[in-house]
């Protein structure tokens, strides 16, 4: 099993804006003085820059376009559908009743007429209508080497179908919970991507997200049982994006950590020599798309692993 993939999808977004019905428990999510087409052409500009980067740098990034104007977090696909190196499709289900909206078939489709082969789609989206929520590889974080899956629990990330989703797909669950302050109260962070980044030889993690020290001791043993070197953020840099990150391939198998501007300015000098100790760091400015939508550089990217 591998940790990186060289092939991403992507969802150019064509009524990007802030989701009213996500900002309840996602507390990154603001509202910019723009009309809604404004937003939107900020975003499309930043999503065309940012495909630009990672295919210069040899990601093979496959774009398809939005075709409602009633999904405005389009551009966030990695929450409705995973892709895994046995041919198996993941389909999620989706806290916000628009969000649903995302998923389309059409796009296994082409991905299909572009030689992936696609052997099952496990489809856990009938959970919608009990109420239970897990967000793709939002709310799941996934050690493909190693067979763990790290889940902090959210209104969007329901113990019961992680525990499910780790029996189907053969992973060791590791659950905990991650807050964040917010007027002074701690709340659940919305996705465990946001706090945390697992690659190939590190991790990057909000340790101070989590609150139960038992969790802590827990998270922590799992990640240097695999071998991972650990870099701490803080969480005013997890407010920045910091945590939210993904380690790609290029061209000649150049390992890749992506991230937004945003996250990149906030880390701090050693940080930044320990990633490029692994890795080498590739950063885009999306400062609508995290604004509006509450998500960044690693909510964009849905890593392509089926067989082809």
């Amino acid at each position: 099993m591998h940790q990186t993939t060289n092939t991403i999808l992507m969802i150019r977004p064509i009524s990007f804006r802030m989701n009213e019905q996500t900002a309840v428990n996602n507390y990154f999510q603001e509202e910019l003085e723009l009309k809604n087409v404004e937003v939107n052409q900020l975003a499309q500009n930043e999503f065309d820059a940012f495909v630009a980067k990672l295919r210069a740098a040899g990601v093979n990034v496959i774009v398809e376009q939005d075709n409602s104007l009633d999904t405005p977090d389009s551009i966030f696909p990695n929450n409705w559908v995973s892709f895994h190196e046995n041919g198996d499709v993941a389909l999620y289900p989706m806290f916000a009743e628009n969000r649903r909206k995302e998923r389309r078939e059409e796009i296994l489709d082409h991905l299909e007429a572009k030689g992936f082969r696609i052997e099952t789609i496990v489809d856990y989206t009938s959970a919608e209508s009990d109420g239970y929520f897990l967000e793709g590889t939002g709310s799941i974080v996934l050690d493909r080497e190693n067979r763990k899956a790290y889940c902090a629990l959210s209104p969007r990330a329901d113990e019961e179908l992680f525990i499910e989703f780790c029996e189907d797909f053969e992973y060791t669950p590791v659950v905990f919970v991650a807050n964040q302050t917010v007027d002074g109260k701690r709340l659940p962070i919305y996705h465990t991507n946001v706090m945390m980044c697992i690659a190939e030889t590190f991790a990057v993690i909000c340790l101070d997200c989590i609150d139960d020290k038992q969790d802590r001791k827990n998270v922590l043993k799992h990640l240097k049982q695999d071998g991972k070197d650990i870099i701490e953020i803080s969480e005013s840099q997890m407010a920045q994006f910091a945590g939210n990150m993904l380690q790609v391939r290029g061209k000649d198998n150049k390992r890749y950590l992506v991230m937004s501007k945003a996250a990149h300015d906030s880390l701090t000098p050693m940080q930044v020599s320990k990633i490029t100790a692994h890795s080498d760091v590739l950063y885009s400015d999306l400062q609508t798309i995290e604004t509006c939508g509450g998500g960044s550089a690693r909510c964009m990217m849905a890593e392509v692993f089926l067989p082809n």
